[in-house]
């Protein structure tokens, strides 16, 4: 059995033992990043770290990630495992205390544990065999703080949730002014007339890194119209195409919306000019 990372340590996964005094535990008070790898390379590790010192400080845990030692943390996870394409979870809660209260007690060493798992392969760059999505929509109900990537997710679970009892494979919430705000667990890009569009970043919205090699890679490559603006809801039903983004899905194509067929039913050919880009700069950054 692979071996996980807790608190310095790597250690069998069974033997992993946390307590249950955890803040992480009792209050979701904690700090996540998922960082896909493929052939052993991570992607975007400086901007998953990145923004995971900025959540740690904007709750106040009294932990910093060190780009060297997570470098090396990640190697010997992954290195116990044959398939090229490999997922790091981190997890970092504020750590144990000897009672359960509301506020931040001091004095106390946050709990550290990651470990790596199978994830897709990158996506195939071919409009008739790439995977394709589903998806339907729904009010956004969270809190108002979602550019923390918090480990209280009991939110974006439930929407979720109400994505996979419609058949779909993710939802795409909207505020109560009917703006596109992401979706369950991935940022959202529309196309339309050949004009790339995402909602501009606020506290609605988690800053995806996938989003941001997107925007990056992008641009590098030249030739594409990319505007961040404000997304109406109405613009599903007229987009030429629909992308969920995420660690996982890399530019995930989207071909059916509220169970209507989009376009042809394949994936459009800017999401393959788009994948394109981004297959060439992921592991630059």
């Amino acid at each position: 059995m692979p071996k996980v990372l807790l608190n310095g340590k790597f250690v069998e996964e069974q033997d992993a033992k946390i307590s249950p005094m955890d803040r992480g535990f009792l209050f979701g008070d904690g700090i996540y990043e998922v960082i896909p790898c493929y052939a052993q390379k991570p992607v975007g590790l400086k901007l998953h770290l990145a923004r995971m010192n900025n959540g740690l400080s904007e709750i106040g845990i009294r932990y910093r990630a060190d780009l060297d030692e997570w470098q090396d943390n990640i190697s010997q996870l992954l290195k116990q495992f044959d398939s090229p394409d490999m997922g790091i979870y981190i997890h970092i809660s504020r750590g144990a205390d000897i009672k359960r209260f509301h506020a931040y007690p001091d004095n106390i060493s946050p709990t550290v544990f990651a470990y790596a798992f199978n994830i897709a392969p990158s996506q195939i760059l071919d409009r008739e065999k790439a995977r394709s999505f589903s998806v339907t929509s729904a009010q956004d109900l969270r809190w108002q703080r979602c550019h923390i990537k918090s480990t209280s997710l009991l939110g974006n679970v439930m929407h979720f949730q109400q994505g996979q009892d419609a058949g779909t494979d993710e939802v795409i919430l909207y505020n109560d002014k009917k703006e596109i705000t992401e979706a369950a667990a991935c940022n959202v890009f529309i196309v339309k007339d050949d004009v790339i569009y995402t909602p501009p970043l606020d506290n609605q919205k988690l800053p995806g890194i996938t989003r941001r090699i997107i925007l990056d890679a992008l641009e590098k490559a030249g030739g594409f119209d990319v505007r961040e603006q404000i997304v109406p809801l109405s613009a599903l039903n007229d987009c030429d195409e629909l992308w969920i983004t995420s660690s996982s899905k890399e530019i995930g194509p989207v071909t059916k919306i509220d169970g209507r067929v989009l376009g042809d039913g394949k994936p459009g050919p800017m999401w393959l000019a788009a994948q394109q880009a981004y297959n060439a700069y992921k592991f630059l950054c």
